[in-house]
């Protein structure tokens, strides 16, 4: 019986120990912060509303948001400041595993398909974009996020991901302030300089890329790996002509990006 007290009493020592009351003094803020998002990934779903939505709730992917096709209905479907797993294996400018760092946006849009005829992709509905324009420019604001870093998943997986494809209106986005865009003039200029001169080397084209985010081998050779990063720059900047081999604008247009001369498209 003795020994029975003995454990009671330890066990409402305890108790009241854990249920002790904390004062957390919230008076001062330090000035030295900022949001732990830092970058906002672009995806389409490659598949229907229905679909998605199942496979972002009850699978191993999410994202913080969902814009469905017809409407543009938004979902949320994670916190701002919760971890999605939408990212997977990733790189930017040297920073990896963005998870960690990003919100992920998913866009309902079957992506693309492969027939005898070549690869078709699938257009966004105007009520998507609509609908994205504004949450974007709730997040950027909310996030203080710099426009360079509202991305393609393309851009940071590019040996896995094609998303959000060619026909993305990164262009639109672009005059939203909602994207960086190439000043065009520049890219005339320089391409007209390259038509002249002949294409840089594989090198140069391989260090631009990673100058400018990709990761990207640095090998001088143009294998398959170079290819898959070309393309998935030309997706974001040269959408008519992303084939993964350059020519001379992709040139131009990697030297005007790399050099963050950019300008808001009219």
């Amino acid at each position: 019986m003795k020994r029975l007290l003995i454990y009671l009493s330890l066990l409402l020592v305890a108790a009241c120990q854990h249920n002790q009351h904390i004062t957390i003094n919230k008076d001062y803020h330090s000035i030295a912060q900022d949001s732990r998002i830092q970058y906002i990934i672009l995806h389409y779903t490659a598949s229907d509303l229905q679909h998605a939505l199942y496979l972002l709730t009850k699978g191993q992917v999410s994202s913080h948001y969902l814009i469905e096709d017809k409407q543009g209905q938004i979902y949320q479907l994670v916190d701002d400041h919760n971890r999605a797993w939408h990212a997977g294996i990733s790189n930017w400018q040297g920073r990896t595993f963005l998870n960690s760092s990003s919100i992920g946006i998913e866009i309902v849009n079957n992506g693309f398909t492969d027939t005898a005829q070549g690869r078709i992709w699938h257009p966004y509905s105007e009520q998507q974009i609509k609908a994205l324009i504004v949450l974007l420019k709730d997040l950027k604001a909310r996030h203080k996020l710099a426009v360079e870093n509202i991305l393609g998943h393309s851009d940071i997986a590019p040996q896995r991901k094609t998303d959000p494809g060619p026909l993305f209106p990164w262009r639109r986005l672009a005059k939203e302030g909602l994207a960086v865009w190439p000043n065009e003039q520049a890219v005339a200029t320089q391409t007209a300089v390259f038509d002249k001169l002949g294409m840089p080397s594989t090198l140069w084209i391989q260090q631009h890329l990673a100058t400018i985010g990709y990761q990207t081998p640095q090998t001088g050779t143009l294998d398959d790996q170079t290819i898959k990063v070309i393309a998935a720059f030309q997706m974001r900047f040269q959408p008519d002509y992303c084939i993964g081999i350059p020519n001379t604008r992709t040139a131009a247009l990697l030297s005007v990006v790399a050099s963050k001369n950019f300008t808001i498209p009219k």
